[in-house]
């Protein structure tokens, strides 16, 4: 199973509109970050968790050319605002509905920023997103993957994060959450790889801060974890050296290989670094 991240930012990306900080105006392609989003190819199977504003730029950049399903986290429209730009896969796809999976909540909200989802095709041609939304309560099957939605609390709004196990390994991914219930850590626990919220090194209402990170995968006990969703706070390379042994920072089109220690960050031989 592949991870690629098609973006690891917060809400406002990074650099921010208007800001001449470190971070924003900073040469490491690292530090650049869209708005948060993954993309998994799995046992046959490809789909993403969530189409942030920069979904169709992330994937044109990555190479992206093919996705069967999404899991929408939540309505917030950092991760929602690509929504639209699914019509293209349905292309690709063969013009057939695509099944896009989310808490009840955050399917009506969908389909309240998007009332022109259909799931035919345009009788006058047009380009429409052909969408089958399916509410999930439990486990459910994508491909060979089995998902495990599990709730987190972040501010009012309902979100879920999703575990995801295939014959070649698991990962869980919170992107956006201030606590991880003790129920659905649970269902976390011992994950090969944990992607977790890491809004900035201080405390926030509603997300993670560091030391709230690192408790959560301390708990959680994966092989590996990633962090993600990050604002302007400090640079890639400064983070990374504030991180215990298994805990990295993710970067916009970075590639984990589940079943490998292998990393790989896309288009960095392109900008004359590599890793």
């Amino acid at each position: 199973m592949t991870l690629q991240f098609l973006g690891t930012g917060t809400s406002t990306g990074v650099p921010m509109i208007g800001c001449n900080c470190e971070v924003c105006t900073s040469s490491d392609p690292r530090d650049r970050r869209r708005r948060s989003g993954l993309h998994v190819s799995a046992d046959g199977t490809s789909f993403v968790i969530d189409t942030p504003p920069e979904f169709r730029l992330a994937c044109v950049e990555l190479g992206i050319s093919r996705v069967d399903a999404v899991l929408l986290t939540h309505a917030h429209v950092d991760h929602t605002a690509g929504f639209d730009d699914i019509r293209r896969f349905n292309t690709i796809n063969g013009a057939v509905p695509m099944p896009a999976y989310g808490a009840e909540e955050t399917l009506v909200a969908l389909k309240a920023m998007f009332p022109y989802v259909t799931t035919a095709p345009n009788a006058l041609g047009l380009f429409r997103p052909m969408i089958d939304f399916v509410p999930v309560k439990g486990r459910f099957r994508v491909g060979g993957c089995e998902v495990t939605p599990f709730r987190v609390e972040h501010g009012t709004i309902r979100t879920n994060g999703y575990r995801v196990d295939s014959p070649s390994g698991s990962f869980a991914y919170a992107p956006d959450c201030k606590s991880i219930p003790p129920e659905s850590m649970d269902k976390i626990r011992g994950v090969d790889v944990f992607v977790v919220d890491c809004l900035r090194l201080r405390p926030h209402p509603t997300h993670m801060g560091l030391d709230e990170s690192l408790s959560a995968i301390e708990a959680a006990r994966p092989k590996r974890a990633f962090l993600t969703h990050l604002c302007h706070d400090v640079t890639h390379a400064r983070l990374e050296k504030m991180l215990p042994p298994g805990v990295k920072p993710a970067y916009d089109g970075l590639v984990v290989r589940l079943g490998s220690n292998t990393l790989r960050g896309c288009d960095f031989a392109r900008k004359g670094r590599s890793e």
